[in-house]
């Protein structure tokens, strides 16, 4: 594997970190399998890309990326409190329509932005950054800060209602924790952050496109289960430092993967075996992780 291609899995690695943190927050911490995040990721990316193409701050933008997806996240948590549909086809109903929705946001299927004003390019000339180093060194400084504050508000009171609510439910309503408004931030936080993350990446790729979020929360769901198999700990620090660790391994492996040169032969991979690579990948770390659970402490 060429530093081209390590570097780029890298930055990939950074990017999709944040999806990773999200679905840390629904399925682990909440212990609600949301799928909405395939949609709120385009739907950062789209609203991300509109605006910078327009000539918006690329800053404003990524604000304005973030708050589209709280309120993907807030339909889902709706659906689910309020109508009573169940937590899975509640998001898979949002992600279906936030498709057609990213579709009306762009008014075409993709949107490149033609040399178009974004952080990393202000960043680049801000600091005097290199083009090659520019956007690792500003998604690691944005993940540093999103890591940070996680792992602040994992800790304050409303961070250990939303943890209780999804560890013993019927405790937290016996504590006087609203259950379902738990349900209602944890939803708005972890799609908020993958449409951060789908904003980071139209403007660290430079175009965006209605498609792109198909198996986004495959993505965070791996980084999860990567860093369980590799580095277990139950301090929050730990947690938030192995989901990153994970999402950054997910991406080399992948990169690694596709690129071996095994000739034309029928085993042979190719870029078209992404997701059977990334299923592959994820039946080894999951075994990892059950051996590990398994083993006596």
């Amino acid at each position: 594997m060429s530093l081209y291609a390590c570097i780029s899995a890298l930055e990939l690695g950074i990017i999709f970190s944040f999806v990773a943190i999200g679905v840390f927050f629904t399925f682990r911490v909440l212990d609600f399998p949301d799928l909405t995040v395939d949609g709120s990721f385009p739907l950062g990316a789209a609203v991300s890309a509109v605006l910078v193409s327009t000539g918006w701050n690329p800053w404003g933008a990524l604000g304005l990326s973030l708050a589209a997806g709280v309120c993907a996240g807030l339909c889902t948590a709706w659906l689910h409190t309020h109508l009573r549909v169940v937590h899975l086809l509640a998001s898979i109903v949002t992600m279906t329509a936030l498709y057609s929705l990213n579709l009306r946001i762009m008014g075409r299927p993709n949107l490149a932005l033609m040399d178009q004003e974004t952080i990393f390019t202000w960043a680049a000339r801000a600091f005097s950054l290199s083009p090659g180093s520019v956007i690792l060194w500003v998604t690691g400084m944005l993940l540093l800060l999103v890591g940070t504050l996680a792992w602040w508000f994992l800790r304050t009171e409303l961070g250990l209602a939303l943890r209780a609510s999804g560890n013993n439910p019927i405790m937290a309503r016996a504590l006087g924790i609203s259950t379902s408004g738990m349900i209602w931030l944890g939803l708005g936080i972890s799609n908020g952050l993958a449409a951060f993350a789908g904003g980071l990446y139209a403007q660290a790729q430079g175009s965006a496109d209605v498609g792109m979020g198909i198996g986004t929360v495959v993505a965070g769901l791996a980084a999860v289960i990567i860093g369980e198999a590799l580095l277990p700990t139950r301090r929050i620090a730990g947690i938030l430092l192995r989901i990153c660790a994970g999402s950054a391994l997910y991406r080399l492996a992948m990169a690694l993967a596709l690129s071996l040169d095994t000739g034309e032969a029928w085993y042979s991979l190719r870029p078209t075996d992404l997701n059977l690579v990334t299923a592959g990948l994820l039946v080894l770390f999951l075994a990892l992780s059950s051996r590990n659970k398994r083993r006596p402490s």
